[in-house]
């Protein structure tokens, strides 16, 4: 009999992304979503970031398994990474774990047991009885988990929303979620994303109204972005497109490939007569025409930027044509959004979007909807999951406003141990946390010590003091050079390089170095001298690289 659960989020409670929570007895360990976060604008040459799965690494004997809660990458973008390390079984349900091996193929990991689950049906993992509730969000097939242990129930809601008219017809299971808070629940974890939103979050349905107004309005071809996983939004477009009589064009590499998978698994109905190929694209008119692609977040490489910028092999922008980007800003990605908005509207296109036209419904549940959860659920202890401190302390006011008590709710940062027990609950301990940069084959090897210099050469550029010397006896052979990268224009500014060279001649003349068998300490003077004149010259103070060459 288990005596304690612990629960700590290795990520997801201070960023909107990186989601993972461990769940924890003296026995066993089970791992509910590994999510990425896509790189902060001062995280330069960073592709994306994962948590710091050591902990799981560290009790890997005791970990039984990964369980997802929906398919979006802040939950799974970083199995492939986690799994390098150790092999665990994965429960998904169908569509969740479709995309992720799609996701695994393309990583060469094979050899990965995959268990499907369903909304209502139990399964037992070591000290932890599991049943996975019916959700709705932004993707097909997403679940929240009623997890039964011998200190009492624990519900992890996933992202949600309570959306009771959704695309596919299957609603928020309430009953489910009141069921359990009847019976009694312990904890409740919630999603926190939309807790500053007031009212309710609209149903994906709402989307269709918006999207028939502008297909019925628009001259040319239309082209909808949106992120490829959102299946129920594909939906919308292409059953706007048969009312509409138009084809559907689906390009983009994550898009050919979810669209492909959601409808050999059923999740996506595109009649075989409605659904065309690029290559098709000539022999239609282009008010004929729906094409669907990636880019809504203007991501460099996506399928909008590339036609945005006449780089796209078979498609390019026409003066008739009309855009919908139907999805919100992540943060950040605001700037990237409004340069690609700008430069389809240049080239003559129509730009709908959140900020213009109804075309976009958040996949999070607002603040009336986080107080039907509670409501539902009514936990003697709650937790806010799922964002930055801001949110989740708006989710904590209100579930104070609710009734829940202070001291039983727990606003907490990545790395906190809450730990359970049949009478308290609180915080015991705090491990090892923290954000993991993958730089192309990289993962790891990028430290905060090198963003810093990143950064630093992004906005004071940086000097290379080349001195020659002599490998017989360390007598200076030549002037030194001075190199500058990003800190000036060198053919404008010979007199302040001469000056530098001077400075720098007469440093190693008057130090009494030997050049040759004090480099270390010699390169150390010519750092400080260089970052001292050119402090009083230019008020900057760019990286200084000296480089000792003996000839």
């Amino acid at each position: 009999m288990a005596e304690f659960v612990n629960i700590v989020a290795l990520g997801g409670l201070d960023e909107i992304g990186l989601n993972s929570t461990v769940f924890e007895t003296e026995n066993d360990m089970v791992l509910i979503d590994a999510g990425l976060m896509f790189p902060e604008e001062d995280m330069l040459g960073v592709d994306i970031v994962i948590p710091d799965f050591s902990y799981i690494y560290e009790n890997k004997d005791k970990l039984k398994a990964l369980i997802l809660t929906h398919a979006h990458e802040d939950h799974v973008g970083a199995i492939p990474y986690l799994l390098q390390n150790l092999n665990i079984p994965i429960y998904g349900t169908k569509l969740t774990l479709g995309l992720v091996k799609a996701k695994l193929k393309e990583f060469n990991i094979t050899n990965v047991k995959f268990i499907e689950i369903e909304p209502s049906r139990k399964f037992r993992i070591g000290d932890f009885e599991i049943e996975p509730i019916r959700t709705t969000h932004s993707i097909v097939d997403g679940v929240g988990f009623a997890i039964t242990t011998d200190v009492g129930v624990i519900i992890h809601t996933g992202d949600f929303k309570i959306d009771q008219t959704p695309v596919d017809g299957k609603p928020f299971d309430m009953l489910k979620f009141s069921e359990y808070g009847s019976k009694g629940v312990k904890l409740l974890l919630s999603d926190s994303t939309n807790a500053t939103v007031r009212g309710f979050t609209g149903s994906e349905k709402e989307i269709k109204k918006g999207f028939l107004s502008i297909f019925s309005s628009a001259k040319g071809r239309i082209l909808v972005v949106t992120f490829a996983s959102n299946i129920h939004r594909i939906q919308q477009v292409v059953n706007t497109a048969i009312e509409t009589n138009r084809k559907v064009c689906i390009t983009g590499k994550s898009m050919l490939q979810n669209a492909t998978i959601a409808r050999q698994l059923g999740y996506l109905n595109i009649p075989q007569e409605v659904l065309i190929c690029e290559d098709e694209l000539s022999k239609f008119a282009d008010n004929e025409v729906i094409i669907v692609t990636t880019g809504s977040q203007g991501e460099p490489m996506s399928g909008l930027s590339r036609i945005a910028l006449g780089e796209h092999k078979n498609i390019k922008i026409k003066p008739t044509d009309t855009v919908v980007i139907s999805a919100k800003a992540i943060p950040g990605n605001e700037r990237a959004i409004l340069k690609i908005i700008n430069t389809l509207s240049r080239k003559g296109a129509r730009v709908f979007y959140e900020g213009n036209s109804n075309v976009h419904v958040s996949g999070h549940a607002s603040q009336e909807e986080l107080k039907l959860m509670i409501n539902m659920v009514r936990p003697q202890y709650f937790m806010p999951i799922h964002g930055e401190y801001m949110m989740r302390k708006q989710h904590s006011t209100i579930a104070e406003e609710l009734g829940i008590p202070p001291r039983n709710i727990f606003t907490i940062d990545n790395g906190d141990v809450l730990t359970l027990t049949k009478n308290d609950a609180k915080v015991t301990d705090k491990i090892r946390t923290g954000r993991v940069f993958v730089d192309g084959k990289g993962v790891g090897d990028i430290e905060d010590v090198v963003i810093r210099d990143r950064i630093k050469l992004s906005t004071d550029g940086f000097v290379v003091v080349i001195v020659t010397v002599s490998n017989t006896t360390g007598e200076l052979l030549s002037d030194p050079e001075i190199i500058t990268k990003g800190l000036l224009y060198e053919e404008k500014s010979q007199k302040l390089l001469h000056e530098a060279t001077m400075m720098v001649k007469n440093l190693i003349n008057q130090s009494g170095v030997d050049l040759k068998t004090d480099a270390y300490e010699i390169k150390k003077k010519i750092r400080k001298a260089m970052n001292k004149f050119l402090h009083k010259k230019l008020m900057r103070s760019p990286m200084v690289l000296p480089i000792i060459m003996e000839i």
